[in-house]
């Protein structure tokens, strides 16, 4: 690929006829994204699938952007975009080897997200950065972001969070994925940052606290979020790094899965038998 596509990218095309598929889609394909390395993160592309699938199915094509603050999970929009021909195959079949702009960890050379971020916590202050500089040209393009529970534990999150309050940037819409894992381990275990939705609406943004794995739910409440001036809403998705594939080990690391070929090959054949059960 010589220039990344971007969602926001003028003449950057797709739709989503059935984002339940697409979310399934999603789930097999960042299987055999990661199954050549024998490990990866596997976990946060089982936790945002959903999410990631309502965003595509949401957003505006060159027009809307979408801002990834943790930069592993950037394999759900790679997923979704290999899905939805926004990356050929020989550029996602390159995922996490030396020297491919699809990356197992994102950078600001990443396609598909119109921004990334290796070091946690960074990615809301660019995308309100975005949402301010859209309202000063007079554009209506929303940015959805993508923000992990872990990264509420970085101080910079809450400073941009109180910064887009502020200016009541009702333009930016947070998806943040509830999983409790981290690498250290299960977040509660590390710092406490429950009660999300209360602390948020706190900061003065809207607030909405749902199940991360109801594709309807997540659209709906992406909906609600454009219908609300005023205020940047914020959507707490509680959501599961094992979610959609019950041939994981009970014990599987959701940080960082260990896929060997014989695991890899199960995971296939279930999310295939899924794929055809609900086609059928």
């Amino acid at each position: 690929m010589s220039e990344p596509v971007r969602l926001s990218a003028p003449g950057t095309r797709w739709t989503v006829p059935d984002p339940r598929e697409l979310a399934l889609r999603i789930r097999l394909r960042a299987v055999a994204m990661v199954a050549p390395h024998g490990f990866g993160y596997l976990g946060q592309a089982l936790s945002s699938a959903e999410q990631v699938a309502a965003v595509f199915a949401s957003a505006r094509p060159g027009v809307d952007r979408l801002v990834c603050s943790p930069g592993h999970y950037v394999i759900g929009p790679f997923a979704a975009a290999a899905e939805l021909g926004l990356l050929d195959e020989a550029a996602v079949a390159g995922y996490g080897q030396d020297g491919s702009p699809v990356e197992a960890i994102g950078t600001e050379r990443s396609p598909v997200v119109d921004y990334t971020c290796g070091s946690l916590g960074q990615g809301l202050s660019a995308a309100l950065g975005f949402a301010l500089a859209d309202r000063f040209r007079g554009s209506d393009a929303r940015i959805f972001t993508m923000v992990s529970d872990g990264e509420l534990e970085e101080g910079q999150v809450w400073e941009a969070a109180l910064f887009a309050a502020h200016h009541r940037l009702d333009r930016l819409t947070v998806l943040l994925d509830a999983n409790n894992s981290q690498v250290d381990g299960p977040v509660d275990s590390i710092t406490t940052v429950e009660p999300i939705a209360a602390k948020w609406s706190a900061f003065g943004w809207h607030a909405q606290d749902l199940d991360g794995h109801d594709v309807d739910a997540v659209r709906a409440a992406l909906a609600g979020a454009a219908a609300h001036a005023g205020q940047p809403s914020v959507l707490v998705c509680r959501t599961s790094t094992g979610h959609g594939l019950d041939c994981l080990p009970p014990d599987a690391d959701g940080h960082f899965i260990k896929l060997p070929p014989d695991l890899a090959t199960a995971a296939v054949a279930e999310l295939t038998g899924k794929l055809e059960a609900l086609r059928a």
